[in-house]
């Protein structure tokens, strides 16, 4: 059998048995080497016995976050193919956020064959092992041949397949293809004989099963001992990234306890207790939370740097549940560490909670969030004044109740954190190595699984970072919003003790471009309202129509940092409660 021809063979292969673990898109980056894995995606599509979505985008780096966005929205494993050389590089930055935050990607790299690596063939890198630790399994598959059989390939992409089923994470499977690459398919029959009744089915080769339940139940001796004393403690719950049925069944568990919650913008809805980054640096606040005794935090990431202090200097029992396994509590502490689904055991904690000894223990302090948030708004929203405080302030207003949410990094993420209490929201974010880079691409990815309006809050360096992907949002059949606060520069770093004389030159880099020829360049609808009613009715308005709409917020540079110092000082010596 020709090479070319084993090529294809394989990669069908390699393709039907992603779709039977579960796979639905396949994202492709333009590429030669790749061409067997690119035309049986295809085909597969056309064949559509099971479905598959093909995405493309000509840039590898952005094409990673597509698919990170893809299997962030739908829980589910997405597939990549790119071909060989940098082209394999360039998916690191996604490939280390999934490492953190636990997105299944499948990374299908075509390469040489090894007689070609490391001797000047060209496009040609060392590609295995290439993502290092942060690709959680890999498989080096060899070059196609009539000498290797089916079976073998098969059973091998299987076990890789159960192994990212349980850990998630990206698997990587290097595919390398001798030349011809094209050529008339030959017949496949005979080679393909021992696998026939396979290729007939829709079920994977292999069936791995764990011997675990998915979902964990709580011993009654740890209900009855552990569970039982933390409830005659003064408890916090902390809530960090977690999805909407994880946040209604962590309110259940709170409403239940009479605890104080706090929300991270990613748990997708506030709290009585929001902007607890700003009231924290209330002394009197401060130091009325640290009275709490017990803190049992859902999900981790998290975005608020005073939370994070008042961790540091907590010594009472602390509980950390998350259904991804490994360590996630940077202060190493001595904890009761639960790897489950936080509705699962956030549901078990409630049905089985009585005798709460301080019920309502913290009450004050929603009293001092809401005194919080009346002072700001009364620094952000003075005669209706576009700034980034004005437009964190009232960003509750700027959504509709269906529309989805993606926070970038960097300024955008913390403002919200200190400024408002966001509504219950699908909240997406990158928070795993918290990168500025494929933000936009990542939202787009989100979107496509979603397939349902979205609002899209970044920086101006942000998205310079990711301006390729913008490609990605022309001709989009959903309503998109993306917002983008243009303070010329890195405004983030206002907010560190950062050297004045080295502040511009070599922090907030200042670029002095504005963003409408790059909405033009895409194709994509473009707005930059000067006042923040006008802003808010853009953003609500252009949610109701499909295709995106870049809005470009232009503020002074330096002006987020006067003012949120301005509002922490006042805070620091307000009277809260």
């Amino acid at each position: 059998m020709k090479q070319s021809t084993m090529n294809r063979v394989w990669a069908k292969l390699v393709l039907m048995s992603l779709q039977r673990a579960g796979v639905t898109d396949v994202c492709i980056a333009p590429g030669s080497r790749s061409t067997p894995l690119t035309l049986e995606a295809e085909a597969l599509r056309e064949e559509g016995a099971l479905p598959l979505n093909i995405h493309t985008h000509f840039d590898e780096r952005g094409l990673g976050f597509l698919a990170l966005g893809l299997a962030k929205a739908s829980e589910k494993p997405v597939a990549v193919i790119v071909t060989s050389g940098t082209a394999v590089a360039n998916l690191l930055p996604a490939v280390a956020e999934s490492r953190l935050t636990r997105e299944k990607l499948i990374l299908l790299t075509a390469d040489r064959p090894t007689e070609l690596i490391q001797c000047g063939a060209n496009q040609a890198i060392s590609q295995r092992g290439i993502f290092g630790d942060h690709a959680d399994t890999e498989c080096d598959l060899p070059s196609p041949s009539e000498l290797t059989t089916p079976a073998w390939l098969l059973s091998t992409l299987d076990e890789s397949l159960h192994q990212q089923s349980l850990t998630g994470g990206s698997l990587h499977i290097n595919c390398p293809y001798p030349e011809p690459l094209y050529g008339e398919l030959e017949d496949t029959s005979e080679y393909l004989a021992p696998v026939a009744e396979w290729l007939r089915g829709q079920t994977p080769y292999l069936s791995l099963v764990s011997a675990y339940d998915d979902e964990l139940v709580l011993s009654a001796s740890f209900i009855n001992e552990k569970w039982y004393a933390a409830q005659q403690k003064k408890g916090v719950l902390i809530v960090g990234r977690v999805n909407r049925k994880d946040r209604a069944a962590i309110q259940a568990l709170a409403d239940k306890l009479a605890w104080p919650i706090l929300c991270d913008p990613q748990a997708g809805m506030g709290s009585d207790f929001a902007g607890f980054d700003g009231w924290m640096q209330n002394p009197a606040c401060a130091e009325f939370l640290a009275q709490a005794e017990c803190v049992l935090q859902f999900g981790a990431r998290l975005v608020s740097k005073r939370l994070g202090q008042f961790l540091d200097g907590f010594h009472g029992e602390y509980w950390l549940v998350d259904e991804h396994p490994g360590r996630l509590d940077p202060r190493h502490r001595k904890a009761t560490r639960i790897i489950g689904r936080p509705a699962s055991i956030a549901s078990q904690l409630s049905h089985t909670a009585s005798e709460i000894l301080h019920a309502d223990w913290a009450a004050a302090l929603s009293l001092a969030s809401k005194a919080y948030l009346e002072c700001v708004n009364q620094h952000a929203l003075k005669n209706e004044q576009l700034s980034e405080l004005a437009m964190a302030a009232d960003f509750p207003h700027w959504l509709h109740e269906n529309s989805d949410v993606f926070i970038g990094n960097s300024l955008a993420i913390r403002l919200l954190d200190m400024c408002v209490r966001l509504p219950e929201r699908h909240v997406y974010a990158n928070r795993g190595a918290s990168g500025i880079d494929g933000l936009i691409a990542t939202a787009s990815g989100v979107q496509r699984a979603q397939q349902k309006p979205m609002v899209c809050l970044m920086g101006d360096t942000s998205a310079l970072y990711d301006l390729n992907s913008l490609a990605l949002l022309a001709h989009n059949p959903y309503p998109l919003v993306v917002i983008v606060v243009n303070n010329d520069g890195g405004g983030i770093f206002d907010m560190l003790p950062v050297p004045q004389q080295s502040k511009d030159a070599f922090y907030r880099m200042p670029h002095g471009f504005e963003f409408s020829h790059a909405a033009a360049m895409f194709g994509l609808q473009y707005q930059c309202p000067t006042t923040l009613e006008a802003a808010r009715f853009a953003c609500l308005e252009e949610q109701k129509h499909a295709g995106t709409t870049l809005i470009e917020l232009r503020v002074p540079a330096g002006e987020s940092g006067a003012h949120l110092n301005a509002l922490f000082t006042d805070i620091a010596k307000t009277s809260l409660f």
